[in-house]
């Protein structure tokens, strides 16, 4: 072999030894060590052992859902120990100060007759219930001592997609316990949950673990662990965190005025859809559509109208309707919030609404539909007119009501039987041959925009408008 073959092969080799060091260099450090975090930080997760009234509060075991759905979303009886003979069922909570103020969920002290704390350090103190919001989920306790450890509060917005995040709470009863995953989407809206955009983690989480702190990398805590979507009880990789920002928001009300004081517009919203966005000439699905406002209400008093897509909120965007209600309710009433929103007619604009203060929601009345009609249009629709007594019942001033649906524009629109249809393009519908006369004018193959009532809900429908017959 030649000295240049020689040099060569020892040069290659010298490289190809290179490389294998430092991709063994590199591996150990794509997984991040979260020992140091839960030393320095794990101090501050406390144990809560709670004992309740099983009568008042009507618990029953976690079990698999008898729903037809593969699972269901477990918030509350996620501490219960089904084979507990007592009364007694686990969580966790962790400190926010040092003389021994305690974030953890709502229903993990729901209707408490005692609440027991211990420390890493086991020492054990009895829990005063500083007060409780079951909207958001959040709670606050107080227990009496002095130069406690405590959590960094860090930033729940700065959270990125596939970001590595820890728990520490107490799974099953076993303090102390960590976890971690990943953030696996951010803003995830959950049913009956309008007022929190919940953080979505793979961290397992279990019977034990609510209430306590979800952790990034480093070492802040930037959510409280709620819920968990389960055909068990138990986990199975999707699980859901209280963003702290709005946690502490709650627990900052709870403290000063025992109670929460929540924001609140009185409108109701719907999804953007592409149709709907196309109609309203945005360039793409965005915003919160105010599909109806309640008279009397701040909205009612400001500028905004039905029809209207909300855009920007207190200069955030709101690209989805489940966006704004957060938003909305962790705002002080009171407040005179600054809106951004696209008008159909009048394209986008400012506007100001002075937020009120949400109140209990009262039932709802189920309106009665009305009478069919056989006559069938090109839209594949079945139109009837509204009686007078029909019209009080809904509290509306005009429409027609939707009898019937057939395969056409009007089905590929989303309308249904029992639907009224009130509007056309911001014009109201008198009766059926009104109707059609406003189509008449709209442009065909393009989208006229429909306001419709389906029960006691107001939304927008785009359809097509077909070509003359």
């Amino acid at each position: 072999m030649s000295n240049a073959a020689v040099a060569y092969r020892r040069g290659f080799l010298v490289v190809l030894s290179l490389f294998f060091s430092l991709a063994s260099q590199a591996a150990p450090r794509e997984l991040p060590d979260f020992s140091r975090l839960v030393t320095q930080h794990g101090m501050a997760v406390v144990n809560l052992n709670v004992t309740r009234d099983v009568k008042r509060a009507g618990f029953s075991s976690p079990a698999v859902s008898d729903e037809k759905s593969p699972g269901d979303f477990n918030p509350r009886n996620l501490e219960e120990n089904p084979a507990a003979a007592d009364e007694n069922s686990l969580g966790s909570g962790f400190l926010i100060s040092p003389d021994g103020y305690i974030l953890t969920c709502a229903h993990v002290i729901e209707n408490a007759r005692d609440i027991q704390v211990r420390l890493t350090d086991r020492r054990e103190f009895s829990a005063r219930l500083v007060g409780s919001d079951r909207r958001s989920d959040v709670a606050l306790l107080k227990i009496e001592a002095s130069g406690l450890p405590t959590v960094t509060i860090g930033d729940a917005g700065r959270l990125n997609v596939g970001e590595w995040v820890l728990a520490i709470g107490s799974p099953f009863g076993f303090d102390s316990s960590a976890t971690a995953g990943i953030v696996s989407a951010k803003g995830r809206p959950l049913p009956n949950e309008n007022y929190v955009s919940f953080i979505q983690t793979d961290v397992p989480i279990n019977p034990g673990n609510s209430g306590g702190p979800l952790f990034n990398l480093k070492g802040e805590v930037v959510g409280v662990n709620s819920q968990i979507y389960s055909g068990t009880g138990g986990f199975m990789g999707v699980s859901f965190a209280i963003p702290i920002d709005a946690a502490m928001n709650i627990a900052s009300q709870l403290k000063s005025e025992g109670r929460v004081r929540r924001g609140w517009l009185g409108v109701s919203l719907q999804e953007v859809s592409r149709a709907l966005a196309g109609a309203y000439g945005l360039n793409k699905p965005r915003g919160a559509l105010v599909a109806d406002i309640l008279p009397g209400s701040p909205a009612a008093k400001s500028e905004l109208r039905a029809g209207d897509i909300v855009i920007e909120y207190e200069g955030r965007a709101i690209d989805r309707s489940t966006d704004l209600p957060p938003q909305v309710g962790l705002t002080m009433p009171g407040t005179r919030a600054h809106l951004g929103v696209f008008r159909r007619d009048g394209g986008p604009r400012k506007m100001i609404v002075t937020v009120g203060e949400l109140k209990d929601e009262g039932a709802v009345r189920t309106p009665a539909r009305g009478p069919a009609s056989d006559k069938r249009s090109r839209y594949g629709l079945a139109l009837s007119e509204m009686t007078s007594s029909q019209r009080k019942n809904l509290d509306i001033d005009s429409g027609v009501g939707v009898s019937g649906v057939e395969e056409g524009e009007a089905r590929d629109a989303g309308l249904r039987p029992g639907d009224v249809i009130m509007e056309v393009d911001g014009k109201s519908v008198s009766d059926v041959p009104g109707f059609y006369r406003l189509l008449e004018h709209a442009v065909p193959g393009r989208p006229v925009v429909l306001r419709v009532r389906r029960g006691m809900s107001t939304l927008f429908l785009a359809m097509v408008a077909a070509k003359s017959a």
